[in-house]
């Protein structure tokens, strides 16, 4: 099993293209156009992933879900929030129903 280190150090390169030139990278420039254009970007990539699963093509949902996943993390660091702090959330819902987790939400 591949650890979530790998995701650690994503992170640690989204964080870094945070405060570069948005003409140095692409997530630079996402990260310079803000939250409208991060967003749009992870709805694409949604949908790609949605389309992806129902053609029923294991690697191309595969690569659209690292995707998905990816313009992910770029949301998540744009809010300073990091991977830790999902691992968190992912912890304390672990062994919960869905149905009963939603009711504590009050949603």
């Amino acid at each position: 099993m591949i650890d979530i280190e790998v995701i650690h150090r994503v992170q640690a390169t989204l964080n870094e293209r945070r405060e570069a030139p948005p003409d140095s990278s692409y997530v630079a420039s996402l990260y310079a156009k803000g939250t409208d254009a991060i967003c749009k970007k992870v709805a694409e990539e949604a949908a790609e992933t949605i389309m992806a699963a129902k053609d029923g093509d294991r690697l191309h949902l595969v690569r659209e879900t690292c995707d998905l996943w990816f313009h992910s993390l770029i949301l998540l660091t744009h809010f300073d929030i990091g991977v830790d702090d999902i691992m968190v959330e992912f912890r304390r819902r672990e062994g919960i129903s869905g149905i009963d987790e939603k009711k504590s939400r009050g949603t």
